[in-house]
């Protein structure tokens, strides 16, 4: 039986760990050929660590000057057009509002925010000439509502919403959709030690449905918009929080 992404070459940055890590096994697991980009040079291990054979692990800083394109053209040349998209590399600095360093603020929004940009612009000079792409950018459910020491977080991630909103009206006429996923807190390695003890439960106890979401939960949202099901999906935000920016 073919599986739903035979074929198919999904370019996944973050994914050497964390929410970027379980897409591209899910991915990988329906039959995607993945190409692995993170600044952790463990990303080079992710091939051998994946179902299935063609998988690329790519080094590379996202921040720096050309960084998306060089990707995008390692990719075609080692794998192939790429089909898929994912942007899941981020970072989450914390500060008091009023206490936020410049160089954090900055370095916040180049990576989460102008790394999803540069790269989303460099893979769709490739998917708008095939005519045909998916690109789905890893937002937060701080982009949409208020949290303590998220200034620059926040507004990292509501920049990618407004982004994906603007690229999805540019190139759907062209077979290419972007839509963003705006998870709670996910119990990543990270997300676990982030948000252990008191601190943790009394998150969870604001939740409705009483707990922090789980990475294969995003990555399963993740791979229907990455999918063919999901063709007259474009330019939507899909909060996965348990409910609760409808509190």
């Amino acid at each position: 039986m073919e599986s739903p992404f035979d074929g198919r070459i999904a370019v996944i940055t973050g994914a050497a760990s964390g929410i970027g890590y379980t897409v591209a096994q899910h991915l990988a697991e329906r039959g995607a050929r993945i190409v692995g980009v993170d600044l952790n040079d463990s990303v080079l291990d992710l091939p051998a660590q994946l179902a299935g054979t063609g998988h690329l692990g790519i080094v590379k800083n996202l921040t720096a000057p050309d960084a998306a394109t060089e990707t995008i053209t390692e990719t075609v040349a080692r794998v192939g057009t790429p089909h898929i998209l994912v942007n899941s590399a981020g970072l989450a600095l914390l500060d008091p509002a009023v206490d936020v360093p410049a160089d954090r603020w900055q370095l916040t929004l180049d990576v989460n925010l102008s790394g999803t940009f540069y790269m989303a612009q460099a893979a769709a000079r490739e998917m708008l000439e095939a005519g045909y792409g998916r690109i789905v950018n890893l937002a937060s459910q701080a982009a949409v509502i208020g949290l303590d020491q998220h200034a620059a977080y926040s507004a990292s991630k509501a920049g990618i919403i407004g982004l994906t909103h603007v690229l999805s009206r540019e190139w759907a006429r062209s077979g290419v959709t972007v839509n963003a996923v705006s998870p709670t807190v996910v119990e990543t390695p990270l997300g676990k030690a982030a948000w252990a003890g008191e601190k943790g439960e009394k998150a969870k106890a604001e939740i409705p449905v009483g707990r922090f979401a789980q990475p294969a939960e995003v990555a399963a949202l993740v791979a229907f918009l990455a999918g063919d099901d999901a063709a007259m999906i474009t330019g939507s935000n899909y909060l996965i929080d348990g409910g609760f920016t409808t509190v």
